[in-house]
């Protein structure tokens, strides 16, 4: 039996929100805001979080900042049982400052020790030490990414299954090492945009049907209008749950962790698609990205409320650290 479910090797930082500005901020001006949050910020971390209180076995590896913003993001992560043993000491701490407006949101990075995880910083036999290896946020970890294709080598000669998820490409040029690393991808999760930038189309079908030749299961994810995926040929979709959204801040992070919850488990895709979109829609009840998830009784509450009738679709997450075992991967 594997040491943990699923390894990752990725970001941390935390996410600074200022609620309520106005949608055009004139400069030289004192804008005032009508709420403010400090959450656990980062694609890496936010997954790993929320796989952990969902019940996955988690390992994490990153470099985080000797600072007050690092200390309480390791913090939260061990509130949720992700393991941390071989994490490695950076200098300053990145920071993610997001203004949220009615429709869109202004993001700004600080990269900090987010682009100053290298090769050498890794600890393979650790992050081999897993059924599954994800990473996301392939283009903020500049530190990293000229040697990710070695890395998805590594896990896959390893016998792991791996998956991808990009994020945003800050330069908007979606290309460097990519198309190296998709071979060895056999998830890839980006959500609509992103899909039609790695695929350098302007309509989602052409993008499904151009990454599905690349990886063996495409996942895109498409917010209020719920997921599809693209697998062997088959196209999968799942609707999204309607719920009261405080904040979407996360909510493609928090997806990805129920999906990967799920196909660790052994679920067939389509409940993979539905258990995602539940764990997008708890994400957004409440501020940032694991707000939601650092109650155990909440998320098996919100499970509960919204599980579909057949409970061979739908499986309800284990409590943090259960640890059950899981030996089927198959996605079909």
């Amino acid at each position: 039996m594997s040491k943990f479910d699923i390894t990752i090797a990725g970001e941390i930082n935390l996410d600074l929100i200022l609620y309520g500005l106005p949608e055009q901020m004139p400069t030289e001006r004192e804008l005032l805001a009508s709420g403010f949050a400090i959450t656990l910020g980062s694609s890496s971390a936010i997954l790993a979080h929320n796989l952990a209180s969902l019940g996955s076995r988690v390992g994490f590896l990153t470099k985080f900042g000797d600072d007050c913003f690092g200390a309480l993001a390791i913090k939260r992560l061990r509130e949720r049982g992700v393991d941390l043993t071989s994490v490695v000491h950076g200098v300053k701490s990145g920071v993610t400052l997001i203004l949220p407006h009615e429709t869109q949101r202004h993001i700004f990075t600080f990269p900090g020790t987010i682009a100053e995880l290298r090769f050498k910083d890794l600890d393979l036999p650790y992050l081999a030490s897993s059924r599954h290896f994800h990473m996301s946020s392939l283009f903020l970890q500049s530190g990293l990414r000229a040697d990710v294709p070695e890395l998805f080598r590594r896990m896959k000669s390893a016998g792991l299954t791996t998956s991808l998820d990009t994020n945003d490409d800050p330069d908007d040029r979606w290309d460097g090492v990519l198309e190296e690393i998709l071979p060895h991808v056999d998830i890839l999760l980006p959500n609509e945009r992103e899909a039609m930038k790695i695929s350098r189309c302007g309509d989602l079908e052409t993008a499904l049907a151009r990454l599905a030749k690349k990886v063996q299961t495409v996942v895109v994810k498409m917010g209020a209008r719920g997921a599809v995926a693209m697998q062997d040929g088959r196209r999968f979709s799942a609707p999204a749950v309607p719920v009261a959204v405080i904040d979407p801040i996360g909510a493609g992070d928090s997806f990805d962790a129920g999906f990967l919850h799920q196909f660790l488990s052994g679920a067939n895709i389509t409940s993979c698609l539905t258990y995602g979109n539940l764990c997008g829609a708890l994400s957004t009840t409440d501020y940032g990205g694991t707000e939601a998830f650092r109650d155990p009784a909440r998320i098996q509450e919100f499970l509960r409320k919204y599980r579909t009738s057949n409970r061979r679709t739908l499986l309800l997450a284990s409590p943090p650290g259960s640890n059950r075992r899981r030996d089927k991967r198959s996605l079909s």
